[in-house]
């Protein structure tokens, strides 16, 4: 029924932002066209200065960023020149396509008096699509379906699942939800696709007479049709689709060719790749590439 029970890592994503780590996994690259999963937070409280947990800009190519948070509130900018405030509930995704530059900054202390928890993944591209035009979108809750039912609350993120579906464009076939469950409810992983897996928010769930805790993703076998039940009160992400192919990962880049990341590399250290224009003052070197035999320090984390 499982294909592979992955556990969270720490990432340091900026000066004072440590993450948990889902995807890519050595033994596990993507779940469908997903191929990245960070999950932030949740931080209680926030630096004196929230300028610190700032990611400066820094450039994508071959994907979509898609950024949900649960709490708080960032600032995002990119170089075709979006400005977007992103609150928790919405969905914002940014096509880097041929190449884009954005900065995610937190630059409202109030906003996160509460503290911030937030959920961004990649999506990699059909090959088709991956030298597309850079675009960001913005959707609000309002455009987002919500389902209730026998303690089941559930919001379709993107995707089609449950017989949901709405505006949020998408380029291969997946499905992406946020799942909160009562203690005691069963809830059960949409069919239909060929890779799917449940992330563990927060709480705790029973499947196949094993117990699951926060920071475990849960991928499943196609044909598996397994019962989730909330030992508690529960917050879940699903997410799948179709593969899509082999792609290559290289910090903040994605593509199905290993030369088109090297010139992606090559693009940043040249400039090529424009900065966000009202954020344009500083950015992230392209860190040093350390393909190098065993012993050698780690290779560059990816940002968000």
């Amino acid at each position: 029924m499982l294909d592979i029970v992955i556990e969270a890592r720490k990432a340091a994503i900026s000066e004072s932002v440590v993450v948990k780590r889902i995807l890519p996994f050595r033994l596990r690259r993507m779940v469908g066209p997903f191929i990245f999963m960070d999950h932030a937070g949740p931080l209680g409280s926030v630096p004196a200065n929230p300028s610190a947990m700032d990611v400066l800009p820094h450039p994508h190519i071959g994907l979509s960023t898609v950024s949900y948070l649960f709490d708080g509130q960032v600032t995002h900018r990119d170089s075709t020149g979006v400005q977007q405030i992103i609150k928790p509930g919405e969905v914002n995704w940014m096509t880097a396509g041929s190449g884009i530059a954005h900065s995610e900054r937190f630059e409202d202390p109030a906003a996160l008096a509460g503290g911030l928890e937030m959920i961004q993944t990649w999506v990699a591209l059909p090959e088709k699509d991956e030298e597309s035009t850079p675009t960001f979108r913005n959707y609000t809750k309002s455009e987002l379906p919500v389902f209730t039912d026998n303690g089941v609350w559930m919001r379709l993120i993107a995707g089609d699942a449950f017989g949901l579906s709405n505006g949020v464009e998408t380029l291969s076939p997946l499905f992406y939800l946020h799942v909160v469950l009562e203690a005691g409810a069963t809830f059960r992983i949409p069919d239909g696709y060929s890779e799917r897996a449940i992330y563990v928010v927060k709480g705790s769930v029973e499947t196949g007479g094993h117990f699951y805790q926060p920071g475990k993703m849960l991928v499943f076998n196609k044909n598996a049709e397994p019962v989730i039940k909330a030992r508690e009160n529960t917050t879940l992400m699903l997410l799948g689709g179709e593969p899509l192919g082999e792609r290559f990962i290289w910090w903040n880049f994605v593509s199905s060719r290993k030369e088109r990341i090297e010139q992606a590399k090559e693009d940043w250290k040249q400039g090529r790749i424009q900065l966000p224009p009202a954020d344009d003052h500083e950015f992230i070197p392209l860190p040093e590439d350390y393909s190098r035999p065993a012993g050698a320090p780690p290779r560059p984390e990816p940002l968000s």
